[in-house]
């Protein structure tokens, strides 16, 4: 009997608790309907399992450096972190998006080329659109140096023709044609031989403009409003920005090998001068923009025109 009695008084005191949770949570502006909460409604949205209502105050999430997230041991799909040092939010989707470099009004939406799917990243600092990654890449850089980011390599000026590819033959036979074929032609400082070279990636209608429809290779003033826009001068910028540049490392003219992978980024730019070509290039210690040859084989970062 006395267990009995017992049982009917825990029983009343769970109810008597649970009754003023309840209340306790009522009295501070939440509402539990139906596996819902809301928090300063008492009629929470029917889609949402937590409804936040107010005209004063917002939502704070966890808040923390890139090094900080990245080392969260195995994140969830949908993780969200506010990352101090690209001031945005930050979703795992598989890799940490940066939401800031995704601007809904300017964006067409995925982009599928050669047999790759891009989409838009938006410039807050500069206003301008780009692909979300190199040329040839199979993801977006989750770090510096992740190597499924780097993409293809190309001499400047030609088209996506084979020759980009890291792994393509090498020629030593100089080119008269704009499309000499798939092979990486070495040996010279210039691949190409033929008349006005300038032109081949001047803009959206240059002869061999390997960028999707509706995009370009960069100038290099337009590469310069990026790198001056950038948290630090050197790589850790260049991945902290919107654009999430690797250090994708470049190919030599000299014998075609790989050189500075995961040591140096280099990206070709539009903006020719004499028989040269003007690139950004940064590393671990510094970023500008300077004149090389034309023979050698840099990083691709499509913009939109």
């Amino acid at each position: 009997m006395n267990n009995f009695f017992l049982s009917i008084l825990s029983k009343q005191s769970k109810m008597k608790k649970t009754i003023l949770t309840i209340v306790t949570l009522t009295f501070m502006g939440w509402s539990i309907a139906n596996a819902q909460v809301g928090i300063g409604t008492t009629t929470p949205n029917a889609s949402a399992a937590l409804d936040i209502t107010s005209t004063a105050k917002g939502l704070l999430p966890p808040r923390m450096t890139a090094a900080e997230r990245d080392a969260i041991a195995t994140p969830a799909q949908g993780l969200t972190v506010f990352n101090t040092d690209h001031k945005c939010l930050n979703v795992y989707v598989g890799y940490w998006r940066n939401l800031c470099a995704f601007d809904n009004t300017n964006t067409t939406g995925t982009i599928t080329y050669n047999n790759l799917t891009y989409e838009d990243v938006y410039s807050a600092a500069t206003g301008l659109i780009w692909l979300d990654r190199n040329l040839g890449a199979t993801q977006v850089a989750a770090s510096s140096t992740d190597a499924a980011s780097y993409g293809d390599l190309y001499q400047w000026g030609r088209g996506t023709d084979g020759h980009q590819i890291r792994t393509s033959a090498t020629s030593t036979v100089q080119s008269s044609s704009t499309s000499p074929g798939n092979t990486f032609i070495i040996s010279s400082t210039n691949w190409y031989t033929g008349a006005d070279p300038d032109t081949l990636w001047q803009g959206i209608n240059g002869i061999n403009n390997p960028c999707p429809s509706g995009y370009r290779l960069p100038t290099e003033t337009e590469w310069s409003a990026e790198r001056t826009s950038w948290s630090s001068n050197n790589a850790a910028g260049a991945i902290a920005s919107p654009l999430q540049l690797p250090i994708a490392g470049r190919r030599w003219f000299n014998n075609g090998s790989i050189l500075d992978v995961g040591t140096r980024g280099s990206y070709w730019s539009s903006t020719v001068s004499g028989t040269n070509s003007l690139l950004l290039f940064f590393n671990s210690s510094t970023a500008y923009t300077g004149i090389n040859d034309r023979a050698y084989g840099y990083a691709v970062r499509c913009i939109k025109d």
